[in-house]
């Protein structure tokens, strides 16, 4: 029904970037999560529909940001100062219900992409 394609992700080292882009089809608020092995799926960050409004997750504050480009239609995560922790499958999503922080809210979701931050 819609589709989310993502890309960008990959290998860097500790102290690098790099950018994450999602093309979408449609006109939603979307978000970013994550989920390292082993643990359960985190928000990250969410954007307004016309990229007005975002948020993001304390761990990821200062470092990444969110931007969208809807004549393009993709929604970009700029990630700086990457930790090995941040190692994890990005997802994004679209069209929250209700919170947007919250992951079982959103309707349709990427296929993920695959961020390994080296030490």
């Amino acid at each position: 029904q819609v589709l989310l394609v993502e890309s960008g992700g990959g290998l860097v080292q500790a102290g690098g970037s790099l950018r994450l882009s999602c093309a979408y089809s449609g006109l939603y608020s979307m978000g970013w999560f994550r989920q390292a092995p082993g643990k359960a799926r985190e928000f990250v960050a969410v954007i307004s529909e016309h990229g007005s409004t975002t948020f993001y997750a304390d761990s990821v504050k200062g470092r990444f940001t969110i931007s969208r480009d809807n004549a393009k239609n993709t929604m970009y995560l700029q990630m700086n100062s990457l930790k090995p922790e941040d190692t994890a499958v990005y997802f994004c999503a679209a069209d929250p219900d209700g919170s947007w922080k919250n992951g079982e809210d959103y309707k349709y979701w990427g296929q993920g992409t695959q961020v390994t931050v080296s030490s």
